[in-house]
């Protein structure tokens, strides 16, 4: 018998994966795959649907309130081909009425006609793949596009009819200066967007600077960038709600949010991962799809891979490795109401954390000090699983 309980609905969201790109970038260790001949549109679409009709019955009753494209590079898809996955998804479940739809686009991929279908195909906010205004460190980074290319992009969705968009930057960049960063956001800035998204490279394992690392700069400039980028940011207007995000009031990331707020969400596409609440059997399940597009496309093989019913000391940490990253943070009956599980379960990780000074010293909410997002890592440290105030002898059973 389950030990959660669930008392009222929980958001909804849905992620759709488009995992070919014209090139793999070197830091990149999402599922995404060089296209080194014709992309299989058609016969990917109606993958997706077919993947969308099996999952029907586990959320056939709930509302979506947002649906994101990405990848790879989703903007390599036809309007055509999205207009008839959004076509699809409409048939077969309802939509907020303020629905948020958010297709990812590469710069190198795309001009203001193809802006205009993806707008008239259903998309009312894009969330463009910039990361650098400056073509010495687009050549680091492996993109596809130069700095003309991306200026191009942004002035095209505008003109497009654009107004949420999102413009993506990277810092701590291969021998980026805090000058370099800093120009980076101003050049940005000047297309006034309504969100700005701008984190750190970090390598990752899997990627090709995991085995050949580029020099990057050292700590010191790191924070220096950091903490003058985000005056930058935050004297044009925008405000930070959490770690990497920025944006103008009611401009931020619905799909994200609903993230962060450990809200559900269903993926479909190669490699797609969901996190579904089960409210007649009051477990939370998680479940993959096949990672391999070849894979995904053939009709013999199943198109989820693997599917978990999410332990309550996985789901106490996944909880706070989200929710931690808002800024404001949440309420403290947010977590009852997302998890199914008392918070008392989490009082001696979250007693440390306020002795540490990492959370705020208020029962009634859940959020980090400046010090607990600046040392994040170490505050989420204390809600693994593993660690030794974590409630590890929980059971579903």
């Amino acid at each position: 018998m389950s030990m959660l309980n669930f008392s009222t609905s929980i958001p909804l969201s849905l992620y759709i994966h488009i995992p070919w790109c014209i090139r793999k970038c070197p830091y990149c260790d999402f599922n995404s795959h060089e296209a080194r001949e014709a992309i299989p549109e058609e016969l990917y679409v109606q993958r997706l649907i077919q993947d969308l009709d099996e999952h029907l019955p586990r959320i056939l009753d709930r509302e979506l309130k947002s649906i994101f494209f990405g990848g790879g590079t989703p903007s390599l898809f036809s309007p055509q081909g999205i207009e008839e996955i959004l076509a699809a998804v409409h048939q077969r479940l309802r939509m907020a009425p303020s629905i948020e739809i958010t297709l990812e686009a590469n710069p190198g991929t795309i001009d203001e006609s193809r802006f205009v279908g993806f707008r008239q195909a259903g998309i009312n906010r894009l969330s463009i793949g910039v990361q650098s205004l400056q073509d010495n460190k687009l050549k680091a980074l492996g993109r596809i596009h130069d700095r003309e290319y991306a200026l191009r992009a942004i002035d095209s969705a505008v003109r497009a009819g654009f107004e949420n968009f999102n413009l993506d930057l990277m810092h701590g960049l291969p021998e980026q200066s805090v000058e370099d960063a800093l120009s980076d956001i101003r050049d940005a800035l000047a297309f006034n967007p309504p969100h700005l998204s701008w984190y750190q490279l970090t390598i990752e394992t899997n990627t090709f600077f995991h085995h050949q690392p580029p020099r990057l700069p050292d700590d010191d400039i790191l924070w220096t960038i950091q903490e003058r980028g985000k005056t930058v940011i935050m004297d044009a207007g925008l405000s930070q709600y959490e770690v990497s995000a920025y944006a103008s009031s009611g401009h931020e990331c619905q799909h994200n949010k609903n993230y962060w707020e450990f809200g559900d969400y269903l993926g479909i596409g190669a490699g797609a991962h969901s996190k579904i609440t089960d409210f007649e059997q009051q477990v939370i399940t998680r479940h993959w799809q096949v990672k391999n597009p070849k894979d995904y496309l053939d009709p013999a093989k199943a198109l989820t891979s693997q599917k978990v019913v999410l332990a309550p000391h996985d789901i106490l940490f996944e909880f706070m490795l989200n929710a931690l990253r808002l800024t404001q943070g949440v309420s403290a009956d947010l977590f009852k109401e997302r998890t199914g599980l008392a918070l008392d379960i989490a009082e001696p990780a979250l007693a440390i954390a306020r002795e540490k000074k990492l959370l705020v010293n208020d029962t009634q909410v859940l959020r980090a000090t400046e010090l607990g997002h600046r040392f994040l890592n170490d505050l989420l440290g204390l809600f693994l699983p593993q660690h030794k105030n974590c409630p590890q002898n929980l059971s579903t059973k």
